[in-house]
């Protein structure tokens, strides 16, 4: 421990961690997503790399619910998609244009969230890994 005249014993721990005064860091916020911001606003890293599709689902009115995907690459062409999905599975959907980012969004009526996602990785359009379903 310390002595009355302020130095430390030998088989004490350091001073540093003694004192409560001299742990920094405390009365900074902390940001979980502050990495994730740096890496996409450098263009690098896992968040930039990976394009995810993501497949929700949106609860309309009493048992009625709406399954929308996103995030589906510009290049593939989503009428034809949606059509294959319409066919196979007996819903109805709509390709429509998201308000925020302009990018187009497959809608189905019901929760056809394990169809679409099966058809995604049977189809080979995403990996399982690349796909990522909310929802309940």
């Amino acid at each position: 421990m310390v002595d009355q005249a302020g130095s430390v014993k030998e088989g004490s721990p350091p001073l540093n961690l003694l004192c409560m005064s001299t742990i920094t860091g405390l009365g900074q916020p902390f940001d979980p997503f502050a990495d994730a911001a740096n890496s996409e606003a450098a263009g690098g890293g896992k968040a930039a790399d990976v394009q995810y599709i993501h497949i929700r689902i949106q609860q309309r009115n009493g048992r009625k619910s709406i399954t929308t995907v996103t995030g589906l690459a510009s290049a593939l062409d989503l009428k034809k998609i949606l059509k294959a999905i319409k066919k196979e599975h007996c819903c109805n959907g709509t390709v429509l244009k998201d308000e925020e980012s302009e990018k187009e969004v497959l809608q189905f009526q019901g929760d056809q969230r394990e169809a679409v996602r099966s058809f995604l990785v049977a189809n080979e359009i995403a990996s399982k890994d690349d796909v990522k379903v909310h929802g309940f």
